[in-house]
């Protein structure tokens, strides 16, 4: 590959549109033999898969983003990411493990949705950014059009993470359900936007978090502040007050982060300290106790009657 036609795939997770291509000087006849040669792959018309590695076999996140750079290829130059694409441009997490290629063209003509990617009407007054030189909504509008089209914990999942990572304020996020409503499937959501917290730093949090809330054991806290027994000042991810100094808290282990010998270390140490203390307990939890079965209120619930049984 031209080295600045690998430069552009880079930037746009490994896909490339055919008139980049030309303008990098790679032939049809070229591009051709790559298809069929199994290096490249095409994904739709004048869109085609530099990446060699199988998609299935890619991170999600990276998934996420090809979805959006399919559907901003395909539809041309003046296309804009929108809806759950525009959340993974601007870095959100807490998306779906699909993501539907989708984008938004002004004046869009007889173009229509095709190979599974979704043209979108343009929303009037929908305001844009660039990302990485192509258009995109807001955060606040990407909400409004996405939020109605996922289910419960994956909705709360955006909305915490948009609030967490600074994306949207407080009243932004208000703004992003006025925004949604009349939207198809809306209705269903609007106790959904109450429910996000800025507090919560990952998806599996927020999962744990509705979990609690789901059994009547929503937590006192988000990132309770503890001393430790040295004093030094510490953590946690959810917390129920046991009395006046004691907490039962609950920490989430996602595997990304806290897999590594590193993170597992120190994982233990800041447990160790916490306990050390006498006022803390503290309950671990990793993806797999999130399965929907209830795993991780049922253990909350036995540890507070044993701790606190008032």
């Amino acid at each position: 590959m031209p080295p600045a036609l690998e430069t552009v795939a880079s930037a746009q997770e490994g896909l490339v549109s055919t008139a980049q291509c030309r303008a990098a000087g790679v032939s049809a006849d070229r591009l051709a033999r790559l298809v069929r040669s199994g290096g490249w792959s095409r994904v739709t018309r004048g869109v085609y898969d530099s990446d060699l590695t199988r998609v299935r076999d890619r991170p999600w996140a990276h998934r996420h983003r090809r979805a959006a750079w399919a559907a901003l290829l395909a539809f041309g130059p003046d296309a804009i990411a929108v809806g759950s694409c525009a959340l993974a441009l601007h870095g959100i997490q807490g998306l779906p493990r699909r993501v539907v290629p989708e984008a938004a063209l002004p004046g869009a003509g007889r173009l229509v949705s095709r190979d599974g990617l979704r043209l979108r009407q343009f929303d009037d007054g929908m305001t844009v950014r660039r990302v990485a030189r192509r258009l995109v909504v807001t955060p606040d509008w990407a909400l409004a059009q996405a939020v109605p089209e996922l289910d419960r914990e994956h909705a709360v999942s955006v909305m915490d993470s948009a609030l967490y990572q600074g994306a949207v304020t407080r009243s932004e996020l208000d703004r992003a359900h006025d925004l949604a409503r009349g939207r198809r499937g809306v209705a269903r959501t609007h106790a959904w936007w109450e429910l996000a917290d800025a507090r919560a730093e990952s998806p599996l949090e927020t999962r744990a978090r509705l979990e609690c809330v789901d059994h009547g054991l929503p937590p006192d806290q988000l990132q309770v502040p503890l001393p430790d027994a040295d004093g030094t000042l510490r953590r946690g991810d959810m917390g129920w007050r046991l009395d006046e100094e004691r907490w039962l808290i609950a920490e989430i282990d996602g595997a990304e982060v806290h897999d590594t010998p590193s993170a597992l270390f120190a994982d233990r140490t800041r447990q160790n300290s916490l306990v050390t203390s006498g006022r803390v307990h503290v309950l671990r939890f990793t993806a797999r106790d999130l399965g929907g079965d209830g795993t991780v209120a049922r253990s909350v619930r036995r540890t507070l009657r044993a701790l606190a049984p008032r």
